[in-house]
This record gives C-alpha cells, sequence and structure tokens, in this order.
C-alpha cells in the first residue's frame, strides 16, 4: 500500500534513533504538514510496573492547565438539589432512571459520566456498557462525588482519566496541534507529574521506561524520559 505524500513527507523529518528532549519535540510537531483537521497530540508511556498485579496498577486523573481542546459532553447521575447543582455546573445531561434507561437501550452520545454515591446502586446494572467504554463513574478518578458541580467543571475544563494497559502503556491526549507549544509542554509535565506521583510502591527500577509524542496522523517523536522527569523534579 502506497503512503501518502504528506505522511512520508512527516516521516522524513523524525529522526527515529533519536531521543528528543520535550522543546525539540514539540519544535518538530509544529514542522509538521498538517491534516486537514485540527489533530490531537497524544502521549505514549511506557512504564516499569505489571499490570496483572494489583498492586503495581497506575490510574488517576490528571487536569491539563490548558484544556484539551475538545468539547467534553460530560453526563451526570443525580437527584434533586445535585441535579440542579449538575445544571448550573454546564452538564450537558443531567437525570437518573430516564438516562438510565436510555443507556441500557444503547445510547451513549456522552464522553465522561459522573455520579452522586446514592446513585451508584442504580447505575450498576449498566456496567457493562459504560465499563468497556471507559465510561463507569468511579471514585479514584474523582467521578463518583457529592460535589457534582466542581467535578463537572473539571471535566470540562480537560481532565483526563489514565490507565496503565496490560503492556505497561498509558495512551493520554494533551491537546491539539493547533496549541501554542507552550501550552502542550505545560500540559505535557502536568501529565508526567501526575503519572509520577500514581507509582506504586510495588514498582521496582525503572518506571518511566519510555515517552512518545504523536499527533493524530502523524509519525511518534520519541522522547528522552530521564529529561522529562527532570522537569517534574524541576
Amino acid at each position: 500500500m502506497k503512503k501518502a505524500k504528506r505522511l512520508v513527507e512527516n516521516q522524513g523529518k523524525v529522526d527515529r534513533s533519536k531521543r528528543y528532549d520535550v522543546d525539540e519535540a514539540l519544535e518538530v510537531l509544529a514542522g509538521l504538514k498538517k491534516a486537514k483537521f485540527d489533530e490531537s497530540v497524544d502521549v505514549a508511556l511506557k512504564l516499569g510496573v505489571d499490570p496483572r498485579q494489583s498492586d503495581q496498577m497506575v490510574r488517576g486523573v490528571v487536569r491539563l492547565p490548558h484544556g484539551t481542546g475538545k468539547n467534553v459532553r460530560v453526563l451526570v447521575f443525580a437527584k434533586g438539589e445535585k441535579e440542579q447543582e449538575a445544571k448550573d455546573a454546564g452538564a450537558d445531561f443531567v437525570g437518573s432512571e430516564e438516562l438510565i434507561e436510555k443507556i441500557k437501550g444503547g445510547w451513549v452520545e456522552f464522553d465522561r459520566a459522573i455520579a452522586t454515591p446514592d446513585m451508584m446502586a442504580k447505575v450498576g446494572p449498566i456496567a457493562k456498557v459504560l465499563g468497556p467504554r471507559g465510561l463507569m463513574p468511579n471514585p479514584k478518578v474523582g467521578t463518583v462525588t457529592k460535589d457534582v458541580g466542581k467535578a463537572v467543571l473539571e471535566q470540562k475544563a480537560g481532565a483526563v482519566e489514565f490507565r496503565v494497559e496490560k503492556a505497561g502503556i498509558i495512551h493520554a491526549p494533551i491537546g491539539k496541534l493547533s496549541f501554542a507549544s507552550d501550552k502542550l509542554k505545560g500540559n505535557f509535565v502536568a501529565l508526567i507529574e501526575q503519572i509520577v506521583k500514581a507509582k506504586p510502591a510495588a514498582a521496582k527500577g525503572i518506571y518511566l521506561q519510555s515517552i512518545s509524542l504523536s499527533t493524530t496522523m502523524g509519525p511518534g517523536i520519541k522522547i528522552d524520559a530521564a529529561k522529562a522527569q527532570e522537569l517534574v523534579k524541576g
């Protein structure tokens, strides 16, 4: 299969044998030939953990200081005063049993789900629908909470959930290609900092083993993991 001219041109701008520092990598990103849409900028991290062991699971949420550049559709399971609080905070969909029935019917047109603790017993039966899509509310990442107003605002502002996969890899977005380099760097550092904070006590050896940066349609750019971690320390 013949590669697109733009892809070949962009691959030629990346030294595959080099480990870039973050500023260099962002400079390369800025110089890539753009697609016809505003591509996402994503980070892939290989961690020195074994996710099959319960004490080496890495997951959490990071509030990106400059947002994701995406319009996040937030659904809230709540009743009474909390329902109004969610609406006032800008939630796109708010309700209880009627939303649950709608989701049972196959509707999942939202990006994040938040629930008050008292609603979780009712939400449980749709876990098989929400779970595989990464939409199930979870207290560990702040989406099961009484403070639904704050949770909605955080999700709208660019809260990103991360979870290590079976191969020890985390994938997470840090913005759009149209973002200024300093904003992408700020989001990158915030993500790395949160993942470092989430390091399990049981993890041994090198934790941040490799990092790469890429756009939706672009080549991967390998980042010097040691230098990236120094940004967090600094």
